[in-house]
């Protein structure tokens, strides 16, 4: 079986093929699965800035995560944080939420790194030092929580 490959980069470096089964995957379980009709394609991908991370094996892209930063909060921000139904269970999410937090203190070592949080996934996100921040909120019918990591939290 082939390695798993952790990747970063912003849109305009990702090969097309690889961009097109990124953005398949958050389609397919956060439109699809999830039952949630929203613009998953919000323009944020493509602002300055803005990595897109995965992990893949062959042409398989197994998890995704999207970190924003350079923008005009102090704040850095991971979402769209999504594993295939396959890879879940496996690891491979919790090893590029690491390398997300890791390149988050690379980027900007004191600053704050926030996220919006499904309700059920608060304790996953704990593991890599969230914690709430803001009160329960539903988006498209699923109830979220604001969680901080970092000097803010």
């Amino acid at each position: 079986m082939e390695e798993v490959t952790l990747h970063i980069a912003e849109l305009p470096d990702i090969p097309p093929r690889i961009l097109y089964e990124i953005l398949r995957l958050r389609v397919d379980v956060f439109v699809v699965e999830q039952e949630a009709a929203y613009p998953d394609l919000d323009g944020l991908d493509t602002v300055a800035g803005t990595e897109l991370h995965w992990a893949q094996r062959g042409e398989q892209v197994l998890a995704t995560l999207r970190l924003m930063h350079g923008t005009a909060r102090p704040e850095l921000q991971i979402g769209r944080v999504v594993a295939a139904r396959s890879a879940r269970g496996t690891g491979i999410a919790a090893t590029l939420m690491e390398q997300a937090m890791q390149r988050c203190a690379e980027l900007s070592p004191n600053s704050p790194v926030i996220l919006n949080a499904q309700e059920p996934l608060t304790g996953w996100y704990g593991r890599f030092g969230f914690v709430p921040s803001g009160e329960r909120y539903l988006e498209d019918g699923i109830p979220h929580i604001p969680m901080t990591a970092g000097r803010a939290a």
